[in-house]
């Protein structure tokens, strides 16, 4: 619909125009001021606003500014009786549209007011989508059962309207991005961009050009000028992957970048400035990293200044059930089948397994499982051999076997400590090989 709202205290040039713009198809609302006009705003759902410059109780000019605040997709066509060049100029500053004199560009309305709503309809679309993409990304949309989840997902919602850093820890495949972006839309910076960079993928020399950007000439291949991530984030968000994989030179020049917001391009001379909000993930124990000087201990300070742990799948089987369910749902929807329902043996292997891709794999095992599919149950045999080998709760467990007992307490310990090896070692007492082989030997 093309809605334009007409504000004008000259009731029978208010009218004919009205009547103009219906004979061309605008569904058109009335007001007599300023007041009423805003009143109209905030009820209907208008388009283009077209506005007298002088009314009773307001001046046009500045009411472009008000309404640009409150509505911003709306556009806004000014119209005066006398030209005023001063006015047209504060009133495109403003926000209008456009500025035109009454009588003289009468033949210009119809044609200007199309452009105006096919802006407004534009920037409509674009404010939908964007709305579409954070909720997308939102916090609702990670489903967990887990108090572990919820108690991280609590912690994330604190922290992502404050501009500082957050560092993700927790096993490959737990949902760290998928954390970083939900931050990254409950903030401030929301509006601007997310830019990811896996730190694991890239050699020193390609890192630094991704991260930081280069001249022209300043390498083999580079043969125009290279925006880096850096400088990309600006206003938004950098997340930063796989963290530990970063070489030790690479983090020195990060953490300038992090103190200072400027960087220097590969190949130039001169510092450029980015504003951004960090935040990185990593597999690794950056503490223990630090201390054997495979991290740099003043960046780790750096990003440690809010710690987020996400636990495995294997430590949230309740989770289990619920992502599976969400995944059969997305996979039956792209394949265009009706979405299977698992059976109870199918659910019992996929609690069994220990995941060591966690979210990851499951999602692929998932996948795997629905195309597979030809009726509406899922069954054991569309699972991978190793899940299938799995042993049951009832094998893999029992009060009375003392390998049993010692995996069960292993496990509670390396939760405890979050995984961290070394420390769950001092806290069981043995050697940290030792540890590393019942690790293996159990599976764990």
């Amino acid at each position: 619909m093309k809605s334009i709202l007409v504000i004008d205290d000259e009731e029978k040039l208010r009218g004919l125009l009205s009547r103009i713009l219906r004979s061309e198809g605008f569904e058109v609302t009335e007001a007599g001021d300023g007041k009423s006009g805003l009143k109209k705003l905030a009820l209907e759902n208008i388009d283009v606003v077209l506005c007298d410059v002088k009314l009773p109780d307001a001046n046009g000019v500045q009411l472009v500014q008000q309404i640009k605040t409150t509505y911003p997709q709306v556009e806004i066509i000014l119209l005066t009786a006398y030209g005023n060049i001063a006015d047209g100029v504060q009133a495109i500053k403003n926000g209008a549209f456009d500025y035109i004199t009454k009588g003289d560009d009468n033949d210009k309305i119809v044609p200007l007011l199309h452009r105006a709503l096919e802006k407004a309809q534009l920037q409509k679309r674009v404010q939908e989508l964007e709305k579409r993409v954070g909720e997308k990304y939102s916090f609702k949309t990670i489903s967990s059962k887990s108090k572990a989840i919820q108690d991280a997902i609590e912690l994330a919602q604190k922290v992502a309207p404050v501009d500082t850093s957050v560092l993700l820890t927790g096993e490959t495949g737990t949902g760290k991005e998928v954390f970083a972006q939900a931050i990254h839309q409950a903030s401030s910076r929301c509006g601007k961009s997310f830019v990811a960079l896996n730190c694991s993928t890239f050699s020193k020399e390609m890192m630094e050009s991704e991260l930081f950007g280069h001249k022209q000439g300043s390498f083999t291949g580079a043969t125009k000028d290279q925006k880096g991530l850096i400088e990309e984030a600006n206003g938004g968000t950098l997340f930063l992957d796989e963290i530990g994989e970063m070489p030790l030179e690479l983090q020195a020049k990060l953490l300038r970048v992090l103190e200072t917001s400027e960087f220097i391009k590969v190949g130039d001379t001169k510092a450029s400035k980015s504003n951004f909000r960090l935040i990185a993930a990593t597999n690794r124990d950056l503490k223990k990293e630090s201390e054997e000087h495979r991290f740099r201990s003043d960046l780790y300070f750096r990003l440690n200044i809010f710690e987020i742990y996400l636990p495995a799948l294997r430590e949230r089987v309740k989770d289990i059930r619920v992502l599976a369910e969400l995944f059969i749902q997305q996979f039956a929807d792209k394949t265009n089948k009706q979405p299977p329902h698992m059976s109870e043996a199918f659910l019992e292997r996929l609690q069994a397994y220990h995941w060591p891709g966690n979210i990851r794999e499951l999602k692929n095992i998932i996948e795997r499982a629905v195309i597979l599919s030809s009726g509406s149950e899922l069954t054991t045999d569309q699972l991978p051999a190793d899940v299938n080998a799995a042993p049951s709760k009832q094998q893999s467990l029992s009060a009375f076997d003392l390998a049993s007992v010692e995996k069960l307490h292993i496990q509670r310990v390396l939760n405890h400590t979050r995984n961290n090896k070394a420390e769950a070692a001092r806290l069981l007492n043995i050697g940290t090989a030792t540890l590393y082989r019942k690790i293996d030997e159990y599976g764990l």
